[in-house]
């Protein structure tokens, strides 16, 4: 494991590793992005790396705490590869945090447990954006550190996905200092400071962008936008404070694939569409073949299995995973939940819906 190699770790840190150094022998994901046809649909899960497997739970035990296991390298590498050895998955997503990129320019955030992170200064006015800075590649050396060490662990099994928040969430967590149902302050942010509301979200997205490009230099071989909180604005909200800023993102990252997952924005879906990236994820409150109407057939879906399915009986979890196979259809797919998986679900339980994806044929 990825602990153990710490040997091998100085001299590749310094390194590139870029996609076409390594061959990949599964690179199903990667083609069903680009539209190519697959031998089977093929599949991932967000939050895959984390509290459903007792492996991870090890890890995390050892290392004391959230963050301290995200600025690890090692340490974020072997919890990345855990569900390609334990659960089979079509491909690893980098384990770190979307508010990395807050704290890169200079809003510090705790990871409280049972809480979730929690920020002591937020940004309240004008002068405080215009102490953030953009976030260069070196303020987050820990990550691509952990992305070239698990290139070279995975030795190309499978493609690793990069990935970060999308501006408006960010910018959520930022004002609001927690996690909300509302975001109201974050909001009402909007209403009050629209001009101040830009310029943030326009820092933040440069920051994302010089990410982004960083991680694919040091070797992911596509990446995810996550629109966590898509789903609390209205349509116009939307379009003006999120869709915009995910735009210049898509039209920046031309290197490899994107997809774009912006949770709870069913009014979005056509606007989606337009977008210059090749896969849009989708969350279980979207039906699959109005989406495929409103979004087009030249972008690949992602999605979308209810989370809680993976509580029910195995027999259910293998008829209804068959069903929605059968309602997206054998090209343009990439099987996942609609967010990410809870981590009170049995492990077993998630690697029946992986196997039934990856046993499934049309």
């Amino acid at each position: 494991m990825c602990s153990k190699a710490g040997i091998f770790f100085n001299s590749i840190a310094s390194k590139s590793i870029l996609q076409t150094t390594i061959t990949l022998k599964n690179d199903l994901i990667l083609r069903a992005a680009r539209g190519e046809k697959t031998e089977r649909t093929p599949v991932w899960l967000m939050r895959q790396a984390g509290r459903i497997l007792p492996e991870y739970r090890a890890v995390r035990e050892r290392m004391g705490g959230f963050k301290e296991l995200v600025k690890s390298p090692e340490f974020a590498c072997e919890v990345t590869i855990q569900p390609v050895d334990i659960l089979g998955v079509d491909a690893a997503i980098i384990f770190s945090d979307i508010l990395v990129i807050p704290e890169a320019m200079g809003l510090n955030y705790e990871m409280v447990e049972s809480k979730g992170p929690w920020f002591e200064k937020t940004i309240q006015h004008g002068g405080d954006i215009e102490a953030l800075k953009i976030a260069e590649a070196n303020d987050l050396q820990y990550v691509l550190d952990a992305i070239k060490l698990t290139c070279k662990e995975l030795n190309g099994r499978v493609p690793l996905i990069g990935f970060a928040g999308a501006p408006w969430t960010i910018f959520a967590y930022m004002i609001e200092g927690k996690g909300s149902k509302t975001f109201s302050l974050a909001k009402k942010f909007l209403y009050t400071n629209p001009i101040e509301a830009h310029t943030l979200l326009e820092k933040i997205t440069k920051s994302t962008i010089n990410y982004l490009k960083a991680q694919i230099n040091a070797g992911a071989h596509m990446v995810q936008i996550f629109d966590s909180w898509a789903g609390i604005l209205s349509p116009q909200q939307y379009n003006e404070f999120s869709l915009k800023y995910i735009s210049d993102i898509c039209n920046a990252i031309t290197e490899v694939p994107v997809t774009v997952f912006a949770k709870g924005a069913f009014f979005a879906r056509a606007e989606m569409g337009k977008l210059n990236c090749n896969t849009i994820g989708l969350d279980w409150n979207m039906e699959i073949s109005e989406s495929r109407s409103l979004i087009g057939n030249h972008k690949t879906l992602q999605g979308n299995m209810d989370p809680c399915l993976l509580y029910a009986d195995y027999a259910t979890i293998k008829k209804e995973t068959q069903n929605m196979l059968r309602q997206f259809g054998p090209h343009r797919h990439i099987a996942n939940l609609g967010h990410g998986v809870y981590p009170d679900i049995e492990k077993d339980k998630v690697k029946c819906f992986i196997d039934t994806v990856k046993e499934f044929r049309f």
